[in-house]
């Protein structure tokens, strides 16, 4: 794992097993811009298992927003910016109450990465989201201003502490009753905006806590490096979708993540 206690310009050494499994959330996080949005939980708990918590919160976002540059690019012209304009202050609050959380827990005195089970309990509400989503459908969705207020805090929250806000926003902009493109043109652009602004506040925390850093100079080649990687994912996330048994796939992909945030707990 990432030594994130050198600071955060030291030279760094991954395993070839993490290599692997950091290729293994880079494709998933392309396929899960492309039309298979379900599967962008998963690599939560991978970059999580290969980077440590805190690390991989920094470590993800620039793959994140890399990918976000294929959804806009395919449906930029069918965002509801309206949507878009009620959500924004709401999961700016969220962003930041994330940035506070993060500061806190980098100032405290554990010489262990506590982010962890954090991110794992967070990945495990937003799975019983998707549960409960397929049950209760409309039900679930807060349709009221103040409704919309506590999902975008809590989306822009989960963000920032852990890039697993996917599920909950899935849950609203589903319930919006928007045509296809126009859902698939909003959502591209919110997680584009949101996931590059989480960057200046990650590198506000690294040079607040260089001992504890969020992004270093090592996990910003290794998203050079996962880029093709990524791009591939896109690509087969476009392809694949028409061949695969969906309801099958969506089912192991909630195994998978639940098992993995388990880990992290423990």
């Amino acid at each position: 794992m990432i030594d994130s206690q050198t600071g955060p310009y030291s030279a760094v050494h991954l395993e070839p097993w993490q290599y692997a499994w950091g290729a293994v959330a880079a494709l998933i996080i392309g396929f899960s811009k492309t039309g298979v949005p379900g599967t962008g939980i998963l690599m939560v708990p991978i970059m999580a298992s290969v980077f440590g918590g805190r690390l991989s919160v920094g470590a993800t976002v620039p793959m994140l927003v890399l990918a976000d540059c294929f959804a806009v690019a395919f449906y930029r012209t069918h965002a509801q910016w309206d949507r878009l304009r009620q959500l924004a202050p709401w999961v700016v609050g969220g962003l930041l109450t994330g940035t506070v959380f993060l500061k806190v827990l980098g100032d405290g005195n554990s010489k262990k990465d506590i982010l962890n089970p954090v991110i794992g309990v967070l990945v495990l509400i937003m799975l019983g989201l998707s549960l409960l989503r397929g049950k209760w459908g409309d039900r679930l969705v807060p349709h009221s201003k103040e409704g919309t207020a506590v999902t975008g805090v809590v989306a822009g929250f989960s963000t920032m502490v852990s890039n697993a806000a996917g599920p909950i926003m899935g849950i609203y902009m589903t319930a919006t009753g928007m045509p296809k493109e126009q859902l698939m043109g909003t959502s591209a652009w919110y997680f584009f905006i949101f996931n590059l602004s989480k960057v200046p506040l990650l590198l506000y925390l690294t040079m607040d806590n260089p001992g504890k850093p969020m992004i270093t100079l090592p996990t910003l080649v290794f998203n050079l490096e996962m880029f093709p990687v990524i791009v591939f994912g896109a690509l087969l996330g476009r392809w694949i979708l028409k061949y695969i048994p969906q309801k099958p796939f969506n089912a192991t992909v909630l195994v998978l993540a639940a098992v993995a945030a388990v880990k992290l707990l423990f």
